[in-house]
């Protein structure tokens, strides 16, 4: 199946956009690329809201830029640095304002609880620069290179309470090149992080990969190949 073939219209497609609600603490790369591909009708989404847990993140700019609705919950009233669980609350209570069918975590960098994740308005997925299970938290380039790696790359996985632990759905994955330096490797992987996150989308928006990502149903099983769906490129 290509992704040509995902783009034609099925009985079992949705026919409204996928509303996505995007998490963020930095640049906003991804984010960009999903406000591209929106606007120039690529994917079949509405990104309805971006939180920033960062006043001074990049990608609060980019979402302004794009009109689309932004809540920063860096500090409090107090200007004291808010706390997770303060976090948490106001967040929550702005996804359930914009109710989004789809929660991204891209580049997002706080550890949310388990109280939070498990009463989740939608799913959430967080998209890791590893080939998980392997390199689970930070570092991951420099880890990856000290280890030999022949493959590196980057996932797209379901938010658990355990940490890049839930079922991956995605991959994207290249070689590591023998002169490649931790920053060289962190730029190609991001060059295929900004393919690999709107197929993913695409995927989850026509439906081969269901919302509730736990598990693909027995139909899809029938016809798909097991997760993670992989996307081998030469960055």
């Amino acid at each position: 199946m290509s992704v040509d073939d995902l783009k034609q219209p099925s009985q079992q497609q949705r026919t409204s956009p996928l509303r996505i609600a995007v998490l963020v603490s930095g640049n906003g790369s991804n984010l960009q690329v999903l406000i591209d591909a929106m606007q120039a009708g690529e994917l079949p989404i509405e990104i309805v809201g971006v939180i920033s847990n960062r006043d001074d993140a990049y990608a609060v700019t980019r979402a302004q830029q794009a009109n689309i609705p932004v809540a920063v919950l860096s500090h409090t009233e107090s200007g004291k640095r808010m706390g997770i669980k303060n976090f948490e609350t106001h967040a929550s209570a702005q996804l359930v304002a914009w109710q989004p069918d789809l929660i991204v975590l891209a580049g997002f960098m706080r550890v949310l609880s388990a109280a939070f994740i498990d009463n989740s308005i939608a799913t959430m997925i967080n998209l890791h620069p590893a080939l998980l299970p392997a390199y689970k938290g930070l570092d991951t380039h420099q880890r990856a290179i000290q280890a030999g790696e022949r493959y590196h790359g980057c996932s797209i996985h379901v938010v658990t309470a355990e940490l890049d632990a839930g079922q991956v759905l995605t991959q994207g994955l290249l070689n590591v090149n023998p002169k490649d330096t931790s920053d060289s490797l962190q730029t190609r992987v991001q060059k295929l992080e900004h393919q690999l996150l709107p197929w993913t989308i695409l995927l989850l928006a026509k439906g081969v990969l269901p919302l509730n990502t736990n598990k693909v149903s027995a139909e899809a099983k029938s016809y798909l190949p097991n997760l993670p769906f992989k996307l081998f490129l030469e960055v």
